[in-house]
């Protein structure tokens, strides 16, 4: 078994989806509408990993959740945030700030052994969280 996406109600489709493919590398793959609900959907692919980020928009939707920070999200019992491996932390932090992230969290040391971590939130304010792995560390 293995995670096949994760989806992200968003108000604004089209920013989101154009944000989401440059900060992370994703691709549209599909887009659809559920008319009987007037739900558009947008699904976005990496090609490399496989893994896929879905972005849902319904007219009428109201913000959600929007937690400041990780410690305030852990206050919630939902999903909190999204989270994606990177290679440079520090690099990839940054260039997601150019694109228009705010910074929450910055690169440091995970509580996990060998991971560091740092968090920003997309155009829409929602939590992201970037970890580079080293295990060697």
């Amino acid at each position: 078994m293995r995670l096949d996406h994760v989806g992200v109600q968003v108000a604004d489709l089209a920013r989101a989806a154009d944000w989401y493919c440059a900060a992370f590398e994703l691709e549209r793959e599909l887009e659809l509408r559920v008319d009987p609900i007037d739900l558009d959907i947008v699904m976005l692919r990496n090609a490399q990993f496989g893994h896929r980020v879905e972005l849902l928009h319904r007219p009428g939707s109201v913000p959600g959740l929007r937690a400041a920070s990780p410690a305030v999200a852990a206050l919630s019992e939902c999903y909190t945030h999204i989270a994606f491996d990177v290679a440079d932390l520090d690099a990839t932090h940054a260039r997601l700030i150019t694109l228009g992230a705010c910074e929450v969290m910055v690169p440091q040391q995970s509580p996990e052994r060998g991971v560091r971590m740092s968090y920003v939130t997309d155009l829409e304010g929602n939590l992201v969280e970037l970890v580079e792995r080293n295990p060697a560390h």
